[in-house]
């Protein structure tokens, strides 16, 4: 069984908290793995990449809008989940192609919340 580790930054209340997360190796799916981002599938043309939410919340702002450039780490979402506000940030430099999710909207875990470009 392949195990590595990840680093992310969580932000909580303005304080920055870096955590690691274990990955577990192929076997492992987003239902077993909790707190895993779930890969983008390959495609046989270039497709813009996706921000899907980690967890399902509601969706309290949108921090960017389409044809705005972004880097990576950059926060694109605030999503509230179990009472926590989550800032959900881009995971690769790009520009902001579409935003599927809207302000209030109660989203799963998965749902694509930005496409980047």
């Amino acid at each position: 069984m392949d195990i590595t580790m990840k680093k992310y930054n969580i932000t909580v209340n303005g304080t920055v908290y870096e955590v690691e997360v274990e990955e577990v190796g192929a076997g492992a799916t987003a239902a077993s793995a909790p707190g895993s981002f779930p890969a983008a599938a390959p495609a046989s043309s270039p497709a813009p990449a996706s921000d899907p939410a980690p967890m399902p919340g509601t969706v309290l702002d949108i921090k960017v809008s389409p044809g705005q450039a972004v880097n990576k780490g950059d926060v694109l979402v605030i999503l509230e989940a179990m009472k926590m506000e989550n800032e959900i940030m881009a995971p690769a430099a790009g520009t902001v192609d579409t935003i599927p999710a809207s302000k209030g909207a109660s989203v799963n875990a998965g749902a694509v919340l930005v496409t980047l470009k």
